[in-house]
C-alpha cells in the first residue's frame, strides 16, 4: 500500500469513527422528549416505508432517484441527535435544509460510484461487511456492542439504515477520491513541504492560536444571508450546551469537520483575513459571533493562545582540525586548505562524518542543539548567513579550525511537524478541494427536483 493510501485509510476510519462516537454519546444522553418534539416539527408526517420500500411523500428526485419524507425526517433527527442540537422553530428549517443537501449529495456520489464501477469493472462501493465493521468499531469505542449501539439509536427514532447508508456513502466516496487522485497519483513536491516549514518558522515569533472552526459554505447554504442566519442558530445552540465538535462534524464544510473542527495551532497569517481581524478580540474559551467571509461564514472557538518566541534554536555539526593556540601561519594555512577542500565535498548534514573521514586530521561530530545566543560569538557570526545543510567558512578558535554545518533551525518552543505529517496535511487539503470540485460538477449536471 502506498504511503498516501495508508494515510487516507487512517483518516477515513478516523472520520467515520469520530462522528459515530459522537452519535453514540449523544444518543445515550438524549431523552424521549427530544424525539417527540423533533418528530412533530421536522417535515410533514409520513409513515415509515412499507414492506415494498415505498413511502407516502417525496421531497426530492435526484436523477430519477427518490428522497422520501421518511428519508428526510430520519436524517434531520440523526443530525439533531449526533450534533446535540435541540429542535426549535428557528433552527428546524436550517437543519432540514442541511439534511436535504446531504441526502442529495450522497445520492449523487453513489450514482457516480456505481457508474464508475460499471465502466471500470471493479468494486468501489463499501460492502455490508465494511459498514458492519465500522459500526462495530464505533460501538467498541463507546464500550458497547453493535447491537447495543443500534438499539440506542432506535430508542430516539433513528433507524439502523440511516446510520448504515451515511457510513456507506462517506466510505465509498472517500475511497473513490483517494483511489482516483490520491496516493502515488498525487505528487507532493519537496518544495511544497519546504515552503510550509519556512512559513512555520517565519511565523514562530508571532502570536499563535489553538482554534476550532465551523465554516458554513454560502454556496451550499443558498447565499451569505442564509449562511449567516444558520451560523447564528448554531452559535445559540452551542451557547445552550451543544458540543462544538459534534456541531462541526455535522454542519461544517471545512476539511477540519472530520476532526470536530480542530484546526490545531495557527498563526494569524494562516487564518482567513476576516478571521484574522477578529481573533485578537476573542478570549480563550470564548465562542465567536458569526464571522462573514467572502465565501461563507465562520464560527471560531479559541481554545488557547501563546506568545511567539524570538529565540532561535539551531542543530549543528562540525568538522575540525585541532591546532595549538600558538600554531604557525604555515600550520594554519595547511589546516585551512584541508577544510576548504572538505567544504566543497559536503553535500548535506548527513554526509559530514563520511566526507570528513576521507581527509587526514579532520574530526567530525554532532554539536547537538543550542540557542543561538548561547553560542560563541565566532560561531554566531559563522552560521548567521547559512541555510539548512550549508557549511560555514573555517572558523578559528583556541582549539583549532572548524567548519560549522547548519542541520536545522527553528524558533524556540516551536514544534515543526515531520515531513510526512506535512505531506499528509497538504494531501488532505488537495483531496478536499478535488472532492468539492468533483461534487460541484456532478451537482451542476444532475437533474434535481425538490418539492
Amino acid at each position: 500500500m502506498e504511503k498516501g493510501d495508508a494515510s487516507l485509510t487512517k483518516r477515513m476510519k478516523r472520520t467515520v469513527a469520530m462522528f459515530a462516537t459522537t452519535a453514540a454519546i449523544a444518543v445515550l444522553a438524549a431523552s424521549p422528549a427530544v424525539r417527540a418534539q423533533t418528530d412533530a416539527s421536522l417535515v410533514p408526517a409520513a409513515p415509515a416505508p412499507a414492506e415494498n420500500g415505498l413511502s407516502e411523500g417525496v421531497v426530492a428526485i435526484v436523477n430519477d432517484n427518490v428522497i422520501s419524507t421518511y428519508d428526510l425526517r430520519q436524517r434531520v433527527l440523526y443530525l439533531m441527535v449526533t450534533a446535540g442540537v435541540r429542535p426549535t422553530p428557528e433552527n428546524i428549517p436550517q437543519v432540514q435544509q442541511e439534511a436535504l443537501r446531504a441526502l442529495i449529495d450522497e445520492r449523487i456520489e453513489i450514482q457516480e460510484i456505481k457508474r464508475e464501477e460499471k465502466e471500470q469493472k471493479f468494486e468501489i462501493l463499501a460492502t455490508d461487511d465494511d459498514v458492519n465493521h465500522e459500526i462495530a468499531r464505533m460501538a467498541q469505542g463507546n464500550r458497547m456492542t453493535a447491537d447495543q449501539l443500534l438499539e440506542a439509536l432506535s430508542k430516539v427514532g433513528v433507524g439502523a439504515d440511516t446510520l448504515r447508508e451515511q457510513i456507506r456513502a462517506e466510505m465509498s466516496w472517500q475511497r473513490w477520491i483517494q483511489g482516483r487522485y490520491g496516493g502515488s497519483r498525487m505528487k507532493i513536491g519537496q518544495d511544497q513541504v519546504n515552503a510550509v516549514i519556512r512559513s512555520l518558522e517565519a511565523e514562530a515569533s508571532k502570536p499563535q492560536y489553538q482554534v476550532s472552526e465551523i465554516f458554513i459554505d454560502s454556496t451550499r447554504a443558498g447565499g451569505i444571508g442564509p449562511a449567516t442566519d444558520g451560523a447564528k442558530q448554531l452559535v445559540t445552540q452551542m451557547q445552550q450546551g451543544a458540543p462544538f465538535a459534534a456541531v462541526a462534524r455535522q454542519f461544517s464544510s471545512a476539511p477540519t469537520a472530520a476532526n470536530g473542527g480542530d484546526a490545531g495551532w495557527e498563526s494569524e497569517s494562516e487564518l482567513a483575513p476576516e478571521v484574522r481581524d477578529a481573533i485578537t478580540q476573542i478570549r480563550v474559551g470564548q465562542l465567536s459571533a458569526p464571522i462573514v467571509a467572502h465565501d461563507g461564514v465562520y464560527i471560531i472557538l479559541v481554545r488557547d493562545k501563546r506568545s511567539g518566541s524570538d529565540s532561535v534554536v539551531v542543530q549543528l555539526k562540525q568538522a575540525a582540525i585541532s591546532l595549538p593556540t600558538d600554531a604557525s601561519p604555515a600550520q594554519i594555512d595547511a589546516a585551512q586548505a584541508k577544510l576548504i577542500k572538505l567544504k566543497s565535498q559536503i553535500t548535506s548534514c548527513a554526509s559530514v562524518e563520511a566526507d570528513a573521514a576521507k581527509i587526514d586530521g579532520v574530526v567530525a561530530g554532532d554539536l547537538g542543539q543550542a540557542d543561538v545566543k548561547d553560542l560563541a560569538p565566532s560561531f554566531q557570526e559563522a552560521i548567521k548567513p547559512l541555510k539548512v545543510d550549508e557549511v560555514s567558512d573555517p572558523v578559528r578558535t583556541g582549539a583549532g579550525l572548524h567548519l560549522i554545518i547548519l542541520c536545522g533551525k527553528h524558533q524556540s518552543g516551536l514544534t515543526i511537524p515531520s515531513r510526512d505529517e506535512i505531506e499528509s496535511r497538504i494531501e488532505d487539503q488537495q483531496l478536499s478541494m478535488i472532492s468539492k470540485r468533483y461534487l460541484r460538477d456532478l451537482r451542476s449536471s444532475a437533474t434535481i427536483e425538490t418539492r
